[in-house]
């Protein structure tokens, strides 16, 4: 049993990890599951498949400079930054880890939440234009939490800051771990098995820039998060690409067993359709965050006081996040021989027991050896620093909502302190609890894009309305 002693008693770290854990099955369990894709479906439908319908509209306005309003980043920028937080260790390890824990088939269904979380990061950019505020420093602050206390006020009447509150509060605790210590421990290791340098070193590095970065605020993130992020996810991209060109016979079949797998009786050991499928979604919304309210903060930012359109730009995060990169990852997984199954049972067997990175590193590294690794090496890195710089801003802007403007330096001090930390330390129980903080945040999230999905629905008509009337004029 392991103790922690102090003056009061002993706590058994054992026991609150299994309290963590429970508290954990829900927040990740099947009924947070439907709860998120069904809140996509829902939007999905009202806003008539809004998220594929402007695709191409959206990738127009994401590049314009046809855009007005108060704001601190532009939506570009925005952008870039909510992908910095979601595009990182779940697009490599996460992907990796689905397949190993679920099956090939797990890929479907990390499709098929990116594909309804469209509408969910749509539905959470709109209303973070349309309820953000301006803090006594001048800059924009918004998400959930103000589109709750705000919101659902207007639309129902009394006091729902409480339920914003709460969002805050397990964004605050989330961001420490998920998007801060578990980082810094993903870059040092990486580092260290890349080139052998120690993680007191890869950690203070990662410090100092991190503190470089953050200290001016959320315009120097933007600036930086809108070069690291596209470099990063083309140089991948790319490197992917070349993979599967070089193995295009074996894509064909790769494919063949993500869809064969997703509907599979079977899945790993001889599990339910049901592990499948879980996987698939938990990790399809750990990858992309559609739906657990992190994204529309950075949305709030922009400068843009145009909701709809900032909401159209913001159904991009799951495609670009997942439906691109996570697809890449899968693929170069699959056509690399690792992962095989059983054309009898249907039963999944991977190389040397390989999962997370090691499976994606190793896969990559088989098509190009030295080079695929490297690759991925260095994707880890600048996607898991880009994370760092991320959820910084969310950290922040939680705490902000519960204790005020002044309370951000003690937080700026504690994060750039955290990083280092984390690079140097064994972080099990953060990860444990951070990811749990991080599922709890949907909860909240999610009642509001329900709660105020009509308001969603009439001002994508309305808006749809006049852009037609411009058109007939």
């Amino acid at each position: 049993m392991r103790t922690y002693k102090n003056s009061k008693g002993v706590l058994n770290l054992d026991a609150l990890n299994a309290i963590i854990n429970q508290i954990n099955s829900f927040a990740w369990g099947g009924i947070m599951i439907v709860f998120l894709v069904g809140t996509g479906v829902v939007l999905t439908i009202g806003t008539r498949v809004v998220q594929f319908r402007k695709l191409g509209y959206a990738f127009k306005l994401l590049f314009s400079k046809d855009h007005v309003g108060e704001g601190d980043i532009t939506p570009f920028q925005a952008l870039m930054t909510s992908l910095a937080a979601t595009i990182g260790t779940g697009n490599i390890a996460g992907v990796a880890g689905a397949i190993a824990a679920g099956g090939p088939g797990a890929v479907f269904w990390m499709w098929v939440t990116a594909a309804f979380g469209g509408a969910t990061k749509y539905g959470e950019a709109l209303l973070a234009i349309k309820y953000r505020t301006t803090n006594e420093k001048g800059e924009k602050s918004g998400g959930p939490m103000y589109y709750i206390k705000l919101g659902m006020a207007d639309r129902y009447g009394g006091d729902w800051s409480w339920l914003g509150w709460l969002f805050a509060f397990f964004g605050t605790v989330a961001s420490f771990g998920i998007g801060n210590m578990v980082q810094s421990n993903s870059v040092a290791q990486s580092v260290q098995i890349s080139t052998g340098v120690s993680p007191m070193i890869t950690g203070a590095v990662v410090a100092v820039a991190t503190a470089l970065v953050i200290l001016g605020g959320i315009q120097s993130i933007g600036k930086v998060t809108e070069k690291i992020v596209p470099a990063m996810a083309v140089i991948y991209v790319i490197g992917a690409l070349a993979i599967l060109f070089k193995n295009a016979d074996m894509v064909p079949a790769a494919f063949g067993m993500i869809f064969s797998n997703a509907f599979s009786a079977k899945a790993v050991g001889g599990g339910l359709l049901g592990t499948v499928i879980r996987f698939g979604v938990a990790r399809g919304v750990f990858s992309n965050e559609a739906g657990l309210g992190s994204a529309p903060i950075a949305h709030a930012a922009s400068q843009n006081d145009d909701p709809v359109r900032q909401g159209i730009i913001g159904s991009l995060g799951s495609f670009l996040d997942t439906l691109v990169v996570c697809t890449m990852t899968a693929l170069v997984i699959l056509v690399s021989g690792l992962v095989t199954l059983d054309p009898v049972t249907g039963l999944m067997s991977i190389k040397d027991g390989l999962s997370g990175a090691a499976l994606t590193t190793t896969a990559f590294d088989l098509a190009f050896p030295g080079l695929g690794g490297m690759v991925v090496s260095f994707g880890l890195i600048f996607f898991a620093f880009s994370t760092i710089l991320g959820w910084y801003y969310y950290g922040s802007k939680c705490l902000e909502y519960i204790a005020g403007v002044k309370a951000i330096n003690i937080y700026k001090a504690a994060w750039i302190g955290l990083v280092f930390f984390g690079a140097i330390y064994k972080v099990g129980f953060v990860w444990n609890l951070s990811d749990t903080f991080n599922g709890l945040m949907a909860i909240p999230n999610l009642i509001a894009l329900l709660a105020l999905s009509p308001l969603i629905f009439a001002m994508t008509n309305e808006s749809e309305k006049e852009e037609s009337q411009k058109k007939a004029s």
